[in-house]
């Protein structure tokens, strides 16, 4: 069973930065996709950016140009480069690997991390 742990949330001051990062728990997955959510209470999760094995990338219009996710393949991390926040970032960040095993496909999540921008 695949785990995902997550860190680098935080509290931070608007137009700060963050960095948070995921791990999974074995290298060399056979990854189909990767992206990170967030969600506030009482509100559905939001996709905020995803690549995916071919190389495609999506940006929600809300982060667009402020935040980057990278990631290491081979060791099964990926990162979200968090820019110029603003308090209506704040929410809990998840990350979600979708991972290929044979004909099927699997939704991993990780434990999530909050991210408070205020002052």
């Amino acid at each position: 069973q695949v785990q995902l742990v997550e860190s680098g949330g935080g509290l931070v001051q608007p137009g700060g930065s963050l960095r948070l990062s995921c791990a999974a728990s074995e290298p060399n997955l056979s990854i189909k996709s990767v992206a990170w959510y967030r969600q506030i209470p009482g509100n559905q999760r939001e996709l905020v950016a995803e690549v995916t094995s071919g190389g495609a990338m999506y940006s929600a219009d809300s982060v667009e140009g402020r935040f980057t996710l990278s990631l290491d393949n081979a060791k099964s991390t990926v990162s979200l480069q968090m820019n110029s926040l603003r308090p209506e970032d704040t929410a809990t960040y998840y990350c979600n690997f979708v991972l290929t095993h044979g004909e099927y496909d699997y939704d991993y999540w990780g434990q999530g991390t909050q991210v408070t921008v205020s002052t």
